[in-house]
């Protein structure tokens, strides 16, 4: 179970983040989201993802989220050899690519093993993930740590970066067809 918040960021963070928490790494992540052949994960709340970033290929199915203030969600992650082989048996078997996620991610950890990103998504902006491996009751020293960085519960971020930009994309759409 992935326990996690998520904050839009206005403005400078990150030294109030350094206080906390020691920086681990940046990296860029370019994920492709596919569709299930047979059901509508935007209906059931899941997703399938194909990360590509520096540590390599990791293939990851998120679950419905589990409850209502946080994005906490059953994940199944597995690392595969080949990002293009892994693309193409997806297909094979009718999953379709239909949207791309790109970020670039500064990691940090707290002593207790908390993550803390601060993300730059391409085509979005600038947000603040707080996460934790673990079971849900773990989401009240999430919301203490936001709270320490200025972030009240209520400003709690429920949607996916895929979920935000296929928002954006359809509004624009719209304006467009106007």
């Amino acid at each position: 179970m992935e326990v996690e918040v998520k904050f839009k960021v206005e403005g400078e963070i990150e030294d109030k983040v350094r206080k906390i928490a020691k920086f681990i790494k940046e990296k860029f992540e370019e994920d492709l989201y596919f569709s299930h052949p047979c059901r509508n994960f935007a209906e059931t709340d899941e997703a399938l993802r194909l990360r590509k970033d520096e540590e390599g290929f990791t293939l990851t199915y998120k679950g419905p989220k589990v409850e209502k203030e946080t994005k906490s969600r059953h994940e199944v992650k597995l690392k595969v050899e080949s990002y293009e082989k892994a693309k193409d048996l997806l297909e094979k078997i009718g999953f379709k690519p239909f949207a791309e996620v790109k970020k670039i991610r500064r990691i940090y950890r707290t002593d207790d093993g908390i993550i803390i990103c601060l993300d730059d998504v391409f085509n979005l902006g600038k947000f603040l993930e707080i996460e934790v491996e673990g079971e849900i009751d773990k989401k009240e020293e999430l919301f203490r740590i936001a709270s320490i960085l200025g972030y009240k519960r209520e400003e709690s971020i429920k949607k996916s970066y895929l979920e935000m930009l296929l928002e954006l994309k359809s509004s624009s759409s719209k304006t467009y067809q106007s």
